[in-house]
């Protein structure tokens, strides 16, 4: 993406806003309001840039987990967050954001936009899926159809507790808030990537929410907890609209999730 836009105009609640770390101003694609926001959501301002089931799919390359920089899935692109620690790949179709890019979600009636939950350095598909002007004020907002991206998880005193923590306040904040009762949480499930990284994955859907504008959806949120190298809870996050007829599938979800590793020196330049 190219520099972000000033912002413009308030953020209705099914906008996920992305935030340059490096510049803190709000992207052109998805405004919200101007907010320093250097970090993926842990609380800690720090303004250096970001360098046991499983659904595996047949036709990962798992050769390529050894050099250290290509995708698992011939043909994806990889995507780094290498502040917390994590690799993965997404299709070509995903637009990848800047290292040091976050997409957050706020509560609407918080004049500070203080962030519920964030991802740093997200991958966005369709961001442009659409386009309204439901606050009238002659500005017209794009909504992104899914996102996904990863973030560091300060707190947490399990990956079961992070993963559901992360997924409701996704589905909370970008689609029903501030509604909670149109939630639907599931169960955590012990889940093992490819790279053999072992965590808990939960998945929360919302359902029936009313809509109040033109891009109005309800949600839907996976999340996969685990610990990074340095042994920090850390987490990765499917966002997007959820009961559309292009819903992303959860075939590909799960295909982009068994991806996820552990960040080595050169992922994602090769």
């Amino acid at each position: 993406m190219g520099s972000p836009e000033p912002p413009r105009g308030s953020r209705n609640r099914t906008t996920i806003a992305l935030v340059s770390a490096s510049t803190a101003v709000v992207a052109a694609c998805l405004v919200t309001g101007f907010l320093l926001f250097p970090d993926d959501g842990d609380g800690k301002a720090d303004t250096k840039p970001a360098a046991t089931s499983s659904a595996n799919s047949d036709d990962t390359d798992r050769s390529a987990a050894e050099t250290g920089s290509g995708p698992l899935v011939p043909g994806w692109n990889t995507v780094v967050n290498a502040k917390r620690g994590i690799t993965f790949d997404a299709p070509v179709s995903w637009a990848r954001q800047s290292a040091d890019w976050v997409s957050y979600v706020a509560e609407d009636s918080d004049p500070d936009e203080k962030p519920l939950v964030a991802m740093m350095a997200p991958a966005v598909l369709k961001e442009k899926w659409c386009t309204s002007d439901d606050d009238k004020d002659g500005t017209e907002e794009d909504t992104p159809l899914a996102s996904t991206g990863t973030t560091g998880e300060k707190g947490a005193k399990s990956t079961a507790e992070a993963a559901e923590d992360t997924a409701r306040k996704w589905v909370y904040g970008a689609y029903t808030q501030p509604d909670r009762t149109r939630l639907e949480i599931g169960e955590p499930e012990s889940y093992r990537t490819k790279s053999g990284i072992e965590g808990s994955l939960v998945t929360v859907t919302s359902s029936g929410t009313p809509p109040k504008g033109k891009c109005d959806t309800d949600g839907k949120a996976v999340t996969f907890a685990f610990k990074n190298a340095e042994g920090d809870f850390v987490s990765w996050t499917y966002i997007g609209a959820h009961g559309v007829p292009d819903e992303v599938s959860d075939t590909t979800i799960r295909q982009i999730l068994s991806t996820v590793r552990l960040f080595e020196e050169g992922d994602g330049q090769g």
